[in-house]
């Protein structure tokens, strides 16, 4: 027994849910909640597993766009955001759900979190490191654990790539800035579940990826 995480692509742009469960209660916490959601929550319900909280990355629409339905199966769940980033939950232009979907998306946070805050869930204790750059208050979730080191970083860092900065708040400079000091500090083992595309860690990012090297 212990942690295992699991996840999901889904929604319009291929967009990665994420499940962190602690085998041991049952309960878990998501992490990004979009398009079509209910397969997720039905492996949920098979398996037995009780979500209690889902963390948003950032306010994007393929990111939130599913957080009512989350709720509408876990009515006491607790949703997170950035602080810096609640005021996109509720804005379709810079959401960016008019522009991509066109219909507005508007949903609401239950808790917001702070750059270096830590939270506990599920047993385990959570740094929130807010990176802006790809929006203004983006957080990455970072839990360090004497079996494993484990980032959600949403769209901040890919597998070879970084994310966009060209959106609305977003600020390509800082984005750079902000992975370099806050995310390739972490321990090289740590291994990245991104918001998009496949797994990587932090070591073979700081090595390799072209858009981040010194």
């Amino acid at each position: 027994m212990g942690y295992k995480v699991f996840g999901m692509t889904l929604g319009p742009i291929a967009t990665n849910c994420y499940c962190l469960e602690n085998e041991d209660t049952g309960e878990a916490l998501m992490v990004d909640a979009t398009g079509n959601i209910d397969k997720l929550l039905d492996k949920l319900v098979a398996d037995e597993t009780k979500p209690v909280a889902l963390l948003l990355t950032h306010g994007h629409f393929d990111h939130i766009d599913a957080v009512d339905k989350v709720r509408s199966r876990y009515p006491d769940i607790k949703v997170y955001i950035g602080e810096n980033d609640e005021a996109l939950l509720s804005n379709p232009m810079n959401n960016l759900s008019l522009s991509f979907m066109g219909s507005g998306v508007s949903v609401k946070a239950d808790e917001t979190v702070s750059d270096g805050e830590i939270i506990s869930i599920i047993g385990l204790d959570i740094k929130c490191i807010e990176v802006p750059g790809h929006t203004i208050g983006g957080i990455c979730y970072y839990i360090e654990h004497p079996e494993f080191r484990i980032l959600f970083d949403g769209d901040t860092l890919f597998n070879g790539n970084i994310g966009r900065s060209d959106f609305p708040t977003g600020d390509p400079e800082a984005l750079v800035t902000n992975i370099r000091e806050k995310l390739l500090t972490l321990p090289e083992d740590t291994v990245v579940f991104p918001g998009h595309d496949s797994q990587t860690t932090v070591g073979r990012e700081k090595k390799s990826n072209p858009f981040i090297l010194m």
